[in-house]
């Protein structure tokens, strides 16, 4: 019997949805973690960049760049939090929410493609299965920490 290789395939199909992604969001002038920090915000309206950070997924450190590149770009805004003047806070400028409409818009085409290949109950089961093996991975890398 062959042996099934989990974790290659996985990774075989993380690396060929994001080369696809990718793809998609450079005829924008995106990358796709400068995509996300402008889906996120369409979603919170304004943020700082330590909050843009965690839910992206990345440290203040690499954030920091991304927020100047995209504030060079003309797509996001920055200004003191009137709570805290220390804290800069960035929400989409008109030019970024048209920029995130129009990638989104090619975004959409490509996930749709994506899921015609599964039955909606696939989709699920698919789902359920990918969550599962991301919590074993993270209950994983808690073990190691308190190691």
């Amino acid at each position: 019997m062959t042996e099934v290789h989990l974790c290659s395939q996985i990774r075989r199909a993380d690396q060929a949805l994001a080369a696809r992604h990718e793809a998609v969001l450079r005829g924008f002038g995106l990358t796709m973690a400068q995509y996300m920090v402008l889906l996120h915000l369409s979603e919170a309206t304004s943020m700082s960049g330590a909050q843009l950070a965690r839910a992206s997924g990345v440290t203040p450190q690499t954030m920091a760049p991304m927020l100047a590149t995209l504030r060079e770009k003309g797509l996001i805004a920055r200004e003191p939090s009137a709570v805290h003047g220390k804290v800069m806070i960035a929400s989409l400028t008109g030019e970024g929410r048209a920029v995130l409409e129009r990638a989104h818009q090619q975004v959409v085409v490509l996930e749709e493609a994506f899921y015609a290949a599964f039955s909606p109950a696939e989709r699920v089961t698919l789902a359920g299965l990918l969550e599962r093996a991301a919590a074993v991975l993270a209950e994983q890398a808690a073990a190691h920490r308190s190691a």
